[in-house]
């Protein structure tokens, strides 16, 4: 991209409404907070806000980040005040039983004007294979329910023996599905034909955003 170019985005993205950019963040299946160094959250898209809802591995207290474990708090504060002096740190809060949670914590930089500094939180995507967009990869290549059920349980690391057994049909059945499914994506096998559906882009379930609305 060229310089003029690249001046013309920038000048033509200040008039962007903040409205629009929140609608937009909302449709991610991903959790974006903006908090400031003290743990302050000023702003959550409807992930985020149902993440530090359930409590999993951080919530709000006071409209405060708090960590769910003692040993957590610590890494969280330090990961803000680092983001605050303008570095980036990459955590993970919470219990292996009640599933952990990798944030990325990032400097918010302003361009100008005063305030204090603030950090974007990145949670990390739910689920490799997300319902909606396997879903709309489903669809766009017209698999059968039977394929894209036996496509959920690829993505979520099992083997074709063990595909069989949670389906209760034999393991040549489920190879016949995943030659199906091959031939209909054009994958070279599951390797990649689950990286595909793990790089769709992270759009969330409308029902998860009407939920929280």
């Amino acid at each position: 991209m060229d310089t003029n170019k690249g001046e013309a985005l920038r000048a033509e993205s200040r008039w962007i409404s903040p409205v629009l950019l929140d609608l937009v963040l909302d449709e991610l299946a991903y959790g974006v907070a903006v908090a400031t160094g003290e743990g302050e959250v000023v702003h959550a898209n409807h992930a985020a806000r149902h993440e530090l809802e359930r409590r999993r591995a951080v919530g709000l207290q006071n409209g405060r980040l708090r960590a769910r474990l003692p040993d957590d708090t610590k890494v969280l504060q330090e990961a803000l005040a680092k983001a605050v002096d303008g570095k980036r740190s990459l955590i993970s809060l919470g219990a292996a039983e009640s599933g952990r949670v990798s944030l990325a914590v990032v400097p918010v930089r302003r361009n100008a004007g005063p305030g204090p500094a603030h950090a974007a939180l990145l949670f990390s995507r739910p689920s490799v294979c997300g319902s909606l967009m396997l879903f709309f990869f489903a669809r766009s290549h017209a698999l059968t329910s039977t394929e894209e059920n036996v496509l959920a349980i690829l993505c979520q690391g099992y083997s074709a023996p063990e595909v069989a057994e949670q389906l209760h049909v034999a393991v040549s059945t489920v190879r016949s599905h995943v030659r199906s499914l091959c031939a209909k994506t054009r994958s070279s096998g599951v390797r990649e034909l689950v990286n595909r559906v793990a790089m769709l882009p992270p759009v969330a379930p409308a029902l998860l955003c009407e939920a929280i609305h």
